[in-house]
Order: structure tokens, then C-alpha cells, then sequence
């Protein structure tokens, strides 16, 4: 009797020793995942089956949206669309399925690193503050940094606009660029900013700002859809030339490689001319508005010579 109660006893105390090791074996378990998450992107797209760009809802006309709908259209989700098409060869998924996040200037850095987005497939100026971040495809366009303003406004240089408001977009380049002027020159300049592209020219269209400070090409193609293109004007005058790049995560050198020689080969081809040409010199939906915006020399060079240097 006294040796079945001892063992009952050593019996007990086994189990108080094990039950601690049991509960934290279980909460380690616990802690795992489901199924492990693959760390490059090509393994991610195979796994879930699907692709995520980053695109723009007003980005005209680059990468803009015609419907509540559809997805993105443009210069920058065509060439995208060259990059998913190798990654279906790559992957030997014809049916690779598609899938847009629309991003702001604010928030696209972010969805691309924590990995909402694989390829950000709009306007982003390539540098070094963002270059830390995450990493840049080989520049697909240059814009130089300027001003639209009202034709009967009598502007026609940054100087004008002493004592008077601006409107720049959230997020963009472009407002650094305009306080450094404006500190560099001593002017009294106000600031307005919009949420995107469209709403920054409305602050414009509307009179609460004199000028609008963006790239040439965006200002472009607010003119034209404006349905008064001739009130409009854009200064000669340019602030800094910008060079676009599409963003992928951090080391990630398969998806990488992958990216960059699709692109260059675009480039280096020649093919890249008629895709630019349907976008910038001849009429464009929705409204069938042409940006005539012919290939400038740097941007020419830029795709004889892919680099994906910043600024």
C-alpha cells in the first residue's frame, strides 16, 4: 500500500513537472504559422497563384483608371504587363491571375515593403532617400519638374508666383523641390497639396491656387483632359528633371533579375518606342485627348543606355 501511494505520489509530481513544458511546447506551436511564407517574391506568386501590382487612379497618362471597374490603364501598367507575361513563362502559369492595389504618393512605399504590392507600376521619381527603402527597375521615364498655370493668370516664371499660393501633390517629389526654391530665392510662397493628380489641378481649375508644380508630362495630361486645354499653360522654367522607376522589395535578386531584363529588352529593342508613342502622341481614352508629347532626347538616351541611377 505504501509503495502504490509513493508512485502515485512520484506519478503526480511527473505530471506538475511535464504540464509546464506541454503548455509552452503548445503555445510554441501555437505561434507558427498555418504554412510557411515564402521570403522571395517569385515563390510568394507561385504559391498564392496570384500577382500584385501597385497602380494609380489618376495618373494620366501613365497609370489612371476609366472605370470605378477596371484596372489601371497606361504607359506604366503596359510595361508592367510585359513584366507579369515573363513571370507566367518564368513560372509556367498562364493563368496567373492579376491583382491592383491603388496607391498613393503617401503609401506606396510602405505597401511595397511589408508586401501588399510585388511591382508598383506608376510615377515614382527613383531616389536615394527612397532608394534605402526599396529597389528601382531601370528608369522608364524622366519628367522635369514645372509649373501650370492659367494663361489669363500673366505668370510666366517661378518669380511670379512671390505672394501667392501653390498647389503640390501629397507625397510627391515636387514640394521639396518647391520650399527649396522658395528658401533659396527668399519668396513668400503658399502651399496647398492635393491628394493626387486630380484633385491638386482641381485646386488649380478652381482658383485657389495660381500654379500647379508637377512633372511636364502629368501637367500634360491634366491640360488636355481639362476641356479648356487653351486656358492653360506651362513654364518654361524647370525645377529638376525626375527620372521613374517601378519599385520591388529588397533583396529579392531572382524577381529582381527578372524585372530588370524584361524592361531593358523592352528598351534595348525598340519596342518601347511604339508603346510610348500610344500613349503620348496619339489620342487616348477616355475622351480621346492627345498629350503630343514627342520622345525627349533624355529619355531616348535613357533607353539606349537602361541605368536605374536616382537622384
Amino acid at each position: 500500500m505504501h509503495r502504490r501511494t509513493l508512485l502515485n505520489q512520484n506519478g503526480c509530481i511527473m505530471k506538475m513537472r511535464l504540464r509546464p513544458l506541454i503548455l509552452l511546447a503548445s503555445a510554441a506551436l501555437a505561434a507558427l504559422p498555418a504554412s510557411a511564407q515564402p521570403t522571395d517574391t517569385l515563390s510568394k506568386i507561385r504559391q498564392s497563384g496570384v500577382i500584385n501590382l501597385g497602380g494609380r487612379e489618376a495618373s494620366f497618362p501613365f497609370s489612371y483608371k476609366t472605370s470605378a471597374e477596371a484596372n489601371p490603364i497606361g504607359f506604366s501598367a503596359d510595361l508592367c504587363m510585359k513584366v507579369v507575361d515573363a513571370v507566367k513563362a518564368k513560372l509556367n502559369m498562364p493563368e496567373l491571375k492579376v491583382q491592383y492595389t491603388l496607391v498613393t504618393p503617401v503609401n506606396r512605399v510602405p505597401l511595397v515593403q511589408n508586401g501588399t504590392i510585388d511591382l508598383e507600376c506608376s510615377t515614382t521619381t527613383n531616389t536615394a532617400a527612397r532608394a534605402q527603402q526599396v529597389d528601382f527597375a531601370p528608369t522608364h521615364f524622366i519628367g522635369s519638374v514645372t509649373a501650370a498655370v492659367k494663361k489669363n493668370s500673366g505668370i510666366t516664371s517661378f518669380a511670379q508666383l512671390e505672394g501667392k499660393t501653390v498647389a503640390t501633390v501629397s507625397g510627391s517629389t515636387s514640394i521639396q523641390l518647391m520650399r527649396a526654391f522658395r528658401k533659396n530665392e527668399k519668396l513668400a510662397i503658399a502651399e496647398l497639396s492635393g491628394r493626387d493628380n486630380a484633385d491638386t489641378f482641381l485646386l488649380l481649375t478652381s482658383g485657389r491656387a495660381v500654379a500647379m508644380i508637377v512633372e511636364d508630362v502629368q501637367l500634360a495630361g491634366l491640360i488636355a483632359r481639362s476641356g479648356n486645354p487653351g486656358d492653360y499653360t506651362i513654364l518654361n522654367e524647370r525645377l529638376r528633371d525626375e527620372p521613374y522607376g517601378f519599385m520591388y522589395r529588397k533583396e529579392d535578386p531572382q524577381f529582381k533579375t527578372l524585372v530588370d531584363s524584361t524592361l531593358i529588352s523592352v528598351m534595348k529593342s525598340g519596342e518601347i518606342e511604339e508603346i510610348y508613342a500610344k500613349w503620348f502622341t496619339r489620342p487616348i481614352p477616355p475622351g480621346n485627348a492627345s498629350l503630343n508629347f514627342p520622345m525627349p532626347a533624355a529619355i531616348k538616351e535613357t533607353y539606349r543606355n537602361p541605368n536605374n541611377r536616382g537622384i
